[in-house]
C-alpha cells in the first residue's frame, strides 16, 4: 500500500486536489471503522490518499482474478490501495464481508465501509445497512464518520476515467457504542446505531437523506 501511495499519490493529489477537514479525529493507533457516503468508484482511491494510516476495504474478488497483463495490473492496483477481495455475490457474501472486516479490526487496522452498500444512484444519501453496527458492537472499534464531496462531479455515473477537479473529505468526531455492549443481536439496537452513524454522515456531506436502501431505489428505477 505504501508503494502505491508513493507511486500514484502525487498524481492523484494533482488530479483531485483533496481538501481535508477533521483528519485529526482518526485515532493514531488501534482499530477504527471509517464509515461514509459513496458517490462513485474513485471514493476508494481518495479516502486512502488523505489518511496517514493504511485503510482497508472490501472489494469484489473479480477485481483481482483477471487474466493477462491487464488482470495483473488491476490486482496490483486494488490490493495496493487496501482492497481485500471477497466473493460478495455468493450466498454467504454478506457474512464473508462482515467476518473479513472483523478480522481486520481485531488486528488493529482501519476498516473503511460504505453503509449504503452501493454507490448512490442520484447523489442523495440512502439508508445504511446494519453491518456497520454489527462490526462496532462485535469489536468495540470506534466509528469515525466521513463524507466525500465532489467525486460525482469528476466521475459522473460512477464509471469511465475521472476528470481533474477538487474533492473535499470531511471526518467527524469518533463515535463509540459501548452502552450497547452485549446487545448486538437486537435489531432495534442495530438500527439505532446505524441510523446515528448515517445522521452524522448526512450532517458532514449536506446530502438529502432517503430512508430506503440504495439497492432498492436502483431496482425501482
Amino acid at each position: 500500500m505504501s508503494l502505491i501511495k508513493a507511486v500514484l499519490g502525487p498524481v492523484l493529489r494533482l488530479m483531485f486536489r483533496p481538501r481535508v477537514e477533521g483528519a485529526d479525529n482518526i485515532p493514531g493507533t488501534g482499530p477504527v471503522i471509517l464509515a461514509g457516503n459513496h458517490l462513485t468508484f474513485i471514493d476508494s482511491m481518495v479516502l486512502p490518499l488523505v489518511c496517514s494510516r493504511p485503510v482497508y476495504f472490501i472489494g469484489k474478488d473479480e477485481y483481482v482474478t483477471g487474466k493477462g497483463l491487464k488482470g495483473r495490473l488491476m490486482a496490483w492496483f486494488f490490493t495496493g490501495v487496501g482492497m481485500v477481495p471477497v466473493d460478495r455475490d455468493g450466498a454467504n457474501g454478506g457474512v464473508a464481508a462482515l467476518n473479513t472486516g472483523q478480522r481486520l479490526l481485531e488486528q488493529g487496522k482501519i476498516f473503511g465501509i460504505y453503509p449504503e452498500g452501493t454507490r448512490s444512484p442520484d447523489g442523495r444519501l440512502y439508508r445504511g445497512h446494519p453491518g456497520i453496527a454489527r462490526l462496532t458492537l462485535r469489536t468495540g472499534a470506534p466509528v469515525v464518520p466521513f463524507a466525500i464531496i465532489g467525486t460525482d462531479k469528476l466521475q459522473p455515473g460512477g464509471s469511465g476515467l475521472p476528470r481533474p477537479g477538487r474533492v473535499t473529505v470531511r471526518f467527524g468526531t469518533a463515535m463509540e457504542f459501548s452502552r450497547y455492549e452485549g446487545m448486538g443481536r437486537n435489531r432495534y439496537v442495530l438500527r439505532a446505531v446505524t441510523d446515528s452513524v448515517m445522521a452524522e454522515v448526512m450532517a458532514l456531506s449536506g446530502q438529502e437523506y432517503v430512508d430506503v436502501y440504495a439497492s432498492t431505489a436502483k431496482k425501482a428505477a
